[in-house]
């Protein structure tokens, strides 16, 4: 498995394509870049809100393609994790903002 995954076909082919996130398992913890310029104002927090929600869909039809896992059930785990993750954290986030 290759530690960089491919840019998909239509953001390579988009010149107005900008990186919004990207995210590492590394040392045993979660490393993130984030866009966090990628929307203004009142737009940020449901921007952020959408691609978060847009990413579980996306990580819930890849999981039936690659694995036939039923795309409810995994977008409703996912979002139950997600929640659960909200409310009571099993880490804290930690590093800088670079």
């Amino acid at each position: 498995m290759s530690a960089y995954l491919d840019i998909p076909p239509g953001a390579r082919s988009d010149k107005q394509a900008s990186e919004l996130i990207r995210a590492w398992s590394a040392h045993g913890e979660l490393q993130c870049s984030l866009n966090v310029d990628a929307w203004s104002g009142d737009q940020t927090t449901i921007g952020w809100g959408i691609l978060l929600s847009d990413i579980a869909r996306h990580v819930s039809n890849a999981l039936y393609e690659s694995r036939r896992l039923d795309r409810t059930q995994t977008l409703a785990q996912i979002q139950k994790v997600f929640n659960s993750e909200l409310e009571s954290p099993t880490t804290d986030p930690n590093g800088n903002f670079v």
